[in-house]
């Protein structure tokens, strides 16, 4: 992990396990999906946190500062701030990212697209998950 991580906003809300959403998702602060969700997904206000469980999916774009995938997502990925693919992502769509961390395991079907922070022509910070057993 970053050591110079912020804190995260708290999970306000769940979409729990054998729920569907069907429509587009808007969001404050924390969002954890368990369940499956057609629409796309998106943070509003301040910062957020969207969870992606490993029995969640979303056919539908996301975006949010901070993202954690352990399941399946159909369309783009957007995470201002950081990107966290767990061992079990599986994302059909290209993904926009400042920061990446990509543990292994996770699949992406389609284009990484680091963005510059602030404006700058910079390179984005990228950390390789190894095997911490």
């Amino acid at each position: 992990m970053f050591a110079s991580k912020a804190k995260q906003p708290p999970i306000k809300s769940l979409i729990a396990q054998g729920t569907r959403i069907q429509g587009d998702l808007l969001f404050a602060e924390g969002l954890r999906i368990d369940g499956e969700v057609v629409g796309n997904v998106r943070a509003v206000d301040g910062a957020s946190l969207l969870i992606v469980s490993e029995v969640a999916s979303v056919q539908g774009s996301i975006e949010a500062d901070h993202v954690i995938i352990n399941g399946r997502v159909k369309g783009p990925v957007m995470a201002r701030k950081l990107l966290e693919l767990q061992p079990k992502a599986d994302i059909k769509g290209d993904v926009s990212y400042c920061a990446i961390e990509m543990h292994q395991g996770a699949t992406v079907e389609g284009q990484l697209r680091p963005m510059a922070s602030d404006g700058a022509e910079e390179k984005p910070t990228l950390k390789l998950a190894a095997n911490d057993r």
